[in-house]
């Protein structure tokens, strides 16, 4: 065997036991019992130890040295490798296992505290989390900024700087069409109440109208909903309300994105580095196109709306123009997950500015809950009324994905770039839409995204994909668009 070969050999092996250690968060996140927590903790620190022995082992510095790759995906295996082996040297074995440790233990107290609406409860482990993970970020940035250094796990090649200049051009323009469109009438909003079981029923039908492989992947409820896996295990979650199935469907059709990306990658990359996602921007681009672009646009709502009516009967919207006005009301409201197209990006202008602050070492933890309420009123002009609509509401920082928030909207920059190009590239879009065929769509988006995998740097496929240099112009342009003609404005 040749270096190459030995190292590609070398981390199938790790690659594969990185996707038993999701499956292990998978579980944790949906059936295992809670009393399992602190023995899942030691299960998960101890995987973690043997992922990190393996990703920062002396050998893979040697067969990086020697390996000669012969193409461009063979260079582009080695790229991200490399990346990998030089930000696992630079973490401590003991600290990438407590940070494991303790982030699963974390999972567990945030669930609790946000049934019980205590942040006190949830504070004292999130002390523990954000401090090892300070930890991390300063081994990582070696002397540089340690914000950079966490975002570089999700969207490499970024830096928290470039994404603040993005979000500065953004918001006076969203503030701006938020203004606008809250002046006018208010569509009218879902009332009634929607069996959660036929919910499930039709999530799982809008799963496969979306492109989802059953034969790969499972769609099951979560606190939380989330994307796990890839390759050929590649699992979702969605949750239910009675009184708002929207928050299931679209749920459902996001984690969806997700998983169609990492289901449509090369089978040829499976278990390399290039056999998932390149960056969480660009999944985001998927699940955000999926969602918003594609299963909130007037013609899918269309035929989403037959499809309610034959699942739940009359429930009280007129027709379909005015389920579409429906589907995309702009109000307010708390909760990120929730929140329309206008205003999601501010939800997470917000969150960005917090635990940027919170890993500088200029906001404290025990200051969080005033900092958000007080961030909150500021921006939506309204106050936070409990903790589970406030700082409570996300899972990400229990588990120590600082840097990872504002890979949201870069995703739906992102979205924003690709959906120009298909509109341009499938004229018959609308009409396939409307009768429910997502596959002109998505058949686009795996051909020029979720084939590639990691094979190209972030903007680097969304560059190639879209025909244009990534900038938020095109994502503000269609909201502007959209939402005048919803709103009359």
């Amino acid at each position: 065997m040749t270096a190459f070969d030995e190292l590609m050999a070398f981390q199938r092996d790790t690659s594969a036991l990185g996707q038993i250690a999701g499956r292990l968060g998978w579980d944790q996140e949906t059936v295992m019992p809670r009393g399992a927590a602190p023995q899942r903790a030691e299960e998960m620190a101890a995987i973690e130890a043997v992922l990190h022995a393996r990703r920062a082992d002396p050998r893979v510095a040697e067969w990086l040295d020697q390996a000669a790759p012969q193409d461009e995906v063979g260079k582009a295996q080695l790229r991200e490798i490399r990346r990998a082996y030089d930000r696992a040297v630079k973490v401590p074995a003991d600290l990438a296992t407590a940070i494991a440790r303790i982030t699963s233990a974390a999972q567990g107290t945030w669930a609790q505290a946000r049934a019980d609406e205590d942040v006190s409860a949830f504070l004292p482990v999130l002390e523990e989390v954000v401090s090892l993970k300070r930890q991390e970020g300063e081994a990582l940035a070696q002397g540089g900024d340690v914000y950079d250094a966490m975002v570089e796990d999700y969207e490499p090649y970024t830096t928290g700087a470039q994404i603040a200049a993005i979000f500065d051009e953004m918001r006076p323009r969203l503030v701006a069409l938020r203004a606008a469109v809250l002046d006018r009438p208010e569509p009218a909003a879902l009332s009634g109440s929607f069996d959660e079981l036929i919910q499930m029923q039709l999530a799982q039908k809008l799963a496969i109208t979306f492109g989802y492989d059953l034969n790969n992947g499972r769609v099951d409820k979560a606190v939380h909903p989330f994307s796990s896996g890839s390759g050929l295990d590649v699992r979702i979650t969605t949750r239910t309300s009675e009184t708002d199935p929207f928050n299931c469907f679209f749920s459902t059709i996001h984690e969806v994105g997700h998983a169609a990306y990492e289901q449509g990658i090369d089978r040829d990359y499976l278990l390399t580095p290039l056999g998932r996602g390149v960056s969480m921007g660009v999944h985001e681009s998927q699940s955000r196109i999926y969602e918003n672009q594609l299963g909130r646009s007037r013609a899918f709502t269309g035929w989403l709306f037959d499809q309610m009516k034959d699942a739940f009967g009359d429930f009280g919207i007129a027709d379909a123009d005015a389920f579409y006005a429906t589907v995309n009301r702009v109000h307010n409201g708390y909760i990120r997950t929730e929140a329309d197209e206008v205003q999601y990006n501010l939800h997470i202008m917000l969150r960005f500015d917090l635990e940027r602050a919170l890993m500088a070492g200029d906001l404290q933890v025990n200051e969080l809950e005033a900092a958000w309420n007080d961030r909150f009123k500021a921006d939506f002009g309204y106050a936070v009324d409990k903790p589970s609509n406030g700082c409570l509401q996300d899972v990400h920082w229990s588990v120590g994905l600082f840097g990872y928030f504002p890979t949201y909207s870069l995703g739906n920059v992102y979205a924003g770039c690709l959906y120009q190009a298909l509109r341009a590239a499938v004229p018959g879009l609308d009409a396939q839409l409307a009768d429910g065929d997502t596959s002109g769509a998505t058949a686009w988006l795996r051909e020029h995204v979720q084939q590639h995998g990691g094979l190209y740097a972030p903007r680097e496929i969304i560059r190639r994909a879209s025909g244009i240099e990534p900038g938020p112009e095109p994502l503000l342009g269609y909201l502007e668009q959209k939402f005048s003609a919803i709103y009359g404005l």
